[in-house]
C-alpha cells in the first residue's frame, strides 16, 4: 500500500504532541530520505522516522510482519497477537529496544494506536432462533420428525457447499493438523485440563492417546489437496436454527481454511454423545440423524478419503464432550464409552459410519 506522510505525521503527532513534523522517512538501513509519500509500502519494510520537536529532534522505527504462509503467521489475527505481545513485553526486558505503542492499518491507510487496549471485543448483530442442540435434546427423549431430518440435509448441504472451496497452500493445512493435535484449545489443550486421575481411565492412557495423535498428524499432514473453507467450531450450540430450515451460524474459530473433517466430527459427535447418554449406544432417530447426515454429504461431496482422515478430528470431539470441566454430570460410564470410541477410531485405518456400534465397546 501508499503510506501518506500526512497518515503517518498525524499518528504521531497523537503519541508526541500536535507540535510533531515529520523530517524524513526511510527504509531502515538507507540513508536517503524517500520521497514525501512511501509508495509501495510493503508489510514486513520497517521504516526510519526522523521528527522534529519544539528544542528537540527524535527518531523512531515503524515495523510490521511481513504477510506470509507459514510459522503460524498465516492470519491478520496472528500477526496481530505477535506484534501486541511485543509491545507489552519488550520494554520489561534488559537491554532491550523499548516499544513506543502498537497499532493498526485501516483499509485508507490510516495509522490508529491500539497501545492502551486491555481487551480486544466484538460487536455482532443480533440473531433470532434457538440452539440446535434443543433438537437433539428432544429427538434424545422423544424421537425424530420430518422436520429433524430436513434439518440435518439442510446442515450437511451447507458444509458440502463450503468445503467445495479449496485452497493449494500446503502450510496452511499442516498448520491445521497440527493445532488438532497440539493447540491449547484442541487435543493436548483439553487433556491437559483433564484431572491428574480419572476413575474411568486407566493410568498413562492420557499420554498414549497423545502419542497416537501425534502419529495421525504425521500421517495427514501431507494431505494438503484437502484444505477447504471451514467454519472450524461446528456444533450444536453454534448453529441456530429459525422456522423450518433456515438457520444462522456463529463463533467462527481457527481460522478460514482447514480439513473439513473438522466441521463433520464437530456436529456428527453430537449425535454419538446425546444418544450414548441414554443408552451407551448409537440407537433410534440419534443413529439415523447421524448416518443420514454421512450419507448425504458423502453424496453430495464424493469425498471418500473422508473416512480415511477423520479419526484426529473424532477424537478432538470426543475428548472435548467427556471432559470433567465441560460437561461435569456426566457419569463415568459414558465417559467410558466416548473414551472406547475414540481409541477405537484411532486405532482404524478408515472410520465405517454405519456401524459407530463396534467402536464404542
Amino acid at each position: 500500500m501508499d503510506l501518506m506522510r500526512e497518515n503517518l505525521e498525524a499518528y504521531l503527532k497523537s503519541l508526541y504532541g500536535k507540535e510533531l513534523s515529520i523530517l524524513s522517512v526511510r527504509k531502515l538501513g538507507e540513508t536517503i530520505p524517500t520521497a514525501e509519500d512511501v509508495k509501495g509500502f510493503g508489510y514486513g519494510s520497517p521504516l526510519m522516522v526522523d521528527y522534529q520537536l519544539p528544542g528537540s529532534r527524535g527518531s523512531c522505527v515503524l515495523s510490521t510482519m511481513r504477510v506470509q504462509h507459514g510459522f503460524g503467521h498465516d492470519h491478520f489475527s496472528d500477526r496481530a497477537r505477535i506484534l501486541i505481545w511485543q509491545n507489552a513485553t519488550f520494554s520489561h526486558l534488559p537491554k532491550h529496544v523499548r516499544s513506543v505503542d502498537v497499532g493498526y492499518f485501516t483499509p485508507d491507510g490510516r495509522l490508529v494506536s491500539a497501545g492502551d487496549a486491555r481487551e480486544y471485543f466484538l460487536l455482532m448483530e443480533k440473531i433470532e432462533g434457538k440452539e440446535y442442540f434443543f433438537d437433539l435434546e428432544r429427538v434424545k427423549e422423544g424421537g425424530a420428525t420430518e422436520l429433524d431430518h430436513q434439518r440435518v440435509i439442510a446442515l450437511s448441504d451447507y458444509l458440502a457447499q463450503i468445503h467445495a472451496n479449496k485452497n493449494d497452500c500446503p502450510p496452511l493445512y499442516q498448520r491445521k493438523i497440527r493445532e488438532t493435535v497440539g493447540d491449547g484449545e484442541c487435543i493436548f489443550g483439553i487433556l491437559d485440563d483433564y484431572p491428574d486421575s480419572s476413575s474411568f481411565l486407566d493410568p498413562d492412557e492420557l499420554q498414549e492417546i497423545e502419542k497416537i495423535c501425534v502419529e495421525w498428524r504425521w500421517r495427514l499432514r501431507s494431505k494438503a489437496h484437502r484444505l477447504s473453507m471451514v467454519h472450524g467450531d461446528f456444533h450444536p450450540w453454534n448453529i441456530m436454527f429459525r422456522e423450518g430450515t433456515d438457520f444462522t451460524v456463529l463463533d467462527r474459530s481457527r481460522g478460514e481454511w482447514g480439513e473439513p473433517a473438522d466441521d463433520i466430527t464437530a456436529l456428527a459427535m453430537n449425535y454419538i454423545f446425546y444418544s450414548v447418554q441414554k443408552s451407551l449406544r448409537l440407537t433410534g432417530d440419534l443413529k439415523d440423524l447421524f448416518e443420514l447426515f454421512f450419507e448425504n454429504y458423502l453424496e453430495k461431496t464424493g469425498d471418500d478419503e473422508l473416512l480415511e482422515v477423520i479419526a484426529p478430528f473424532f477424537a478432538f470431539r470426543a475428548v472435548v464432550v467427556a471432559s470433567p470441566t465441560w460437561y461435569p454430570l456426566l457419569s463415568d460410564d459414558v465417559r467410558r464409552t466416548i473414551f472406547n470410541f475414540l481409541e477405537n477410531v484411532l486405532a482404524s485405518e478408515r472410520f465405517n459410519y454405519r456401524d459407530v456400534n463396534a467402536y464404542l465397546d
